[in-house]
């Protein structure tokens, strides 16, 4: 792989690929989730499976999507070749708006766990130092190359996965199901606790398009994106479930409910002590270091795609050692700043507004590739393609993009109000950038030479 300043890069294989998805999904919110969902009941457990196998739909997809278009940007690329340069800049300024954003609040969330596991002392001075840290961390990483980005997602998904999944597997050894609660807690509906608890798990498999994304640094990626994006979402959802189960079941559900550290929780349980609060906010710093990592690069690889097609600025679509360096200069500075206001103004609610903005903005890109493979199969020519092949993939189309409206859905009133204006904000954006392209074809002035022989010929 040649990158614009002539230097070589190295690709991702299938594994690092993989690491890249399971690493992205995988953030620090895994560590409160059985907590989170514990007030709605076991029926919690039902909502992630159903938001898995929606979740493995729309892996598929973005895998039969790289297969027809293995180029970076992933979403990007597949609402632009359907429907135009406009639905591609949305999906590109969603997408871009919501990985900055994200960053400084995995940043913000990794600054509790690092105290525990330091010992230190929490100041809004430190706060801050250890916040901004954890943001131009992985942004140097990244601008190392591709070769340093690889290499630390692996090392990170390795190190978090591991402890995660051993308390989901020894977690089986003390389940005692009388701690799991009823069904359905405060005696409602079953299919209103399983809405409100997919609600909020709805957002944990935000990352299944990472490999997508990147598809031009991936090895083979008609092949690779598409298991990358499968494995990575599978081995996410053992995680979760399996840990989610054990947690359920080795914690009483009324400790459960009222938990700050529920993974913390079930190690105490199992082995005794107050050891497990330091283990666990460990395996979450690492979490959210190589979440960081992984977002950090896809970060540049939205506004890196748009600007070879013009419709970013063209610094953005320059690369070196591989990876769009403006593009994550520009995240880190942008998150950084974002990260400033929430210790300096934060009383005022900017940043729990624009953490909204991303719950929406994350879904757009979905929604759109989900509607682009639709569109492919509805204009694929009949004579060339499998009926069998077509109705399986316009299945999964079709369940992706109700997957993809469920997260709109979920993602409140507020959310979607206040995405749709920022949103808005980016149309500015795009006729900025549509005023500066050269019209294609424009009728050219002729040039004075050539115009001479003309007027010759019209005198006479």
């Amino acid at each position: 792989m040649h990158d614009t300043d002539g230097t070589n890069s190295r690709r991702f294989g299938l594994p690092t690929a993989v690491a890249l998805v399971m690493g992205n999904i995988i953030g620090g919110g895994i560590f409160l989730l059985p907590a989170s969902v514990a007030p709605f009941g076991t029926v919690s457990l039902l909502a992630f499976g159903v938001l898995t196998i929606g979740a493995i739909a729309l892996a598929l997809v973005f895998g039969r999507l790289a297969e027809r278009h293995p180029r970076t940007g992933g979403p990007y690329v597949y609402a632009r070749e359907a429907f135009g340069d406009f639905a591609g800049f949305l999906s590109a300024w969603s997408y871009w708006t919501m990985t900055w954003v994200s960053n400084a609040a995995l940043a913000v969330a990794g600054v509790g766990y690092f105290h525990v596991v330091t010992g230190g002392t929490s100041s809004k001075g430190a706060d801050l130092a250890v916040a901004l840290a954890a943001l131009w961390l992985p942004a140097l990483a990244n601008l190392a190359g591709t070769r340093w980005v690889g290499a630390i997602q692996l090392i990170s998904t390795v190190l978090k996965f591991l402890p995660l999944l051993f308390v989901a597997i020894v977690g089986l050894f003390y389940f005692d199901p009388a701690n799991l609660g009823a069904f359905t807690e405060g005696g409602g509906n079953w299919t209103g606790g399983l809405t409100a608890s997919a609600a909020i798990l709805l957002y944990s498999y935000v990352g299944v398009e990472s490999a997508a994304m990147s598809a031009g640094e991936v090895r083979d990626p008609e092949r690779n994106v598409g298991r990358a994006s499968v494995l990575g979402t599978i081995g996410a959802a053992v995680v979760y479930l399996l840990g989610t189960l054990s947690v359920f079941g080795a914690v009483p559900h009324d400790k459960l409910v009222k938990s700050t550290a529920p993974f913390s929780d079930a190690v105490d349980t199992m082995f005794g002590g107050h050891w497990g609060g330091t283990l666990i906010a460990a395996a979450a710093v690492i979490s959210i270091m190589g979440a960081l990592n992984g977002w950090t690069l896809m970060s540049a690889q939205a506004p890196y795609a748009a600007a070879k097609d013009g419709l970013f600025p063209a610094s953005f679509g320059k690369k070196r050692r591989g990876v769009p360096t403006v593009g994550v200069l520009a995240a880190a500075v942008l998150a950084s700043l974002l990260t400033l206001v929430n210790y300096t103004l934060g009383e005022g609610g900017v940043f729990e507004i624009l953490v909204l903005i991303t719950t929406f903005s994350a879904t757009v890109p979905y929604l759109l590739a989900a509607a682009a493979q639709v569109y492919f199969l509805l204009t694929d020519r009949r004579d060339k393609v499998r009926m069998d092949r077509l109705v399986r993939d316009m299945v999964l189309a079709l369940g992706a993009f109700a997957f993809s409206f469920w997260l709109v859905a979920g993602a409140g009133y507020a959310a979607i109000y206040q995405g749709v204006l920022f949103l808005f904000v980016g149309i500015l954006v795009y006729a900025w950038m549509a005023a500066r392209r050269p019209v294609s074809g424009a009728p050219q002035e002729a040039a004075p030479e050539a115009a001479e022989p003309v007027a010759e010929a019209v005198r006479q």
